[in-house]
């Protein structure tokens, strides 16, 4: 696996990644972060809340940017700088979601990319959107 270094990508180079989120993907991701919030564990006390049932974590949705980012495009050797996180809309158990990330700014003296971010279910609902600062690797 490969990286796209800074004179291979252009503006409007996108590329994504696809997840259904699974209740056993939720259950991991709260072992692995320690966030047991009754939101996403509990479906008894998420009844309760504005969903009515139990979420996805907004940090599983927004790690598929990631995914995107260290896999795909720029691709492995990707140094994550930071993340502008707006979450728009909740992720159910069984949504399937895309992240799309779009290069929409480059700077070669600096070896840095900002990258529109989104993430969409399955019936192409925002769930998640931001901007991503990475540098490609060299």
């Amino acid at each position: 696996m490969k990286g796209y270094t800074i004179k291979e990508i252009k503006i409007g180079d996108n590329a994504s990644f696809t997840k259904t989120v699974t209740e056993t993907d939720v259950y991991n991701f709260a072992g692995v972060c320690g966030d047991f919030n009754p939101a996403h564990m509990d479906e008894v006390q998420a009844a309760q809340t504005p969903f009515k049932t139990r979420i996805a974590h907004g940090m599983l949705g927004a790690s598929f940017i990631s995914t995107v980012l260290g896999v795909h495009l720029p691709g492995p050797g990707t140094i994550y700088l930071g993340q502008e996180l707006k979450f728009t809309k909740p992720v159910y158990f069984g949504d399937t979601v895309t992240a799309t990330c779009t290069v929409s700014e480059i700077n070669e003296e600096k070896n840095i990319l900002i990258l529109d971010t989104t993430v969409t279910n399955q019936d192409g609902d925002v769930v998640i959107k931001g901007k991503a600062t990475v540098m490609p690797p060299r």
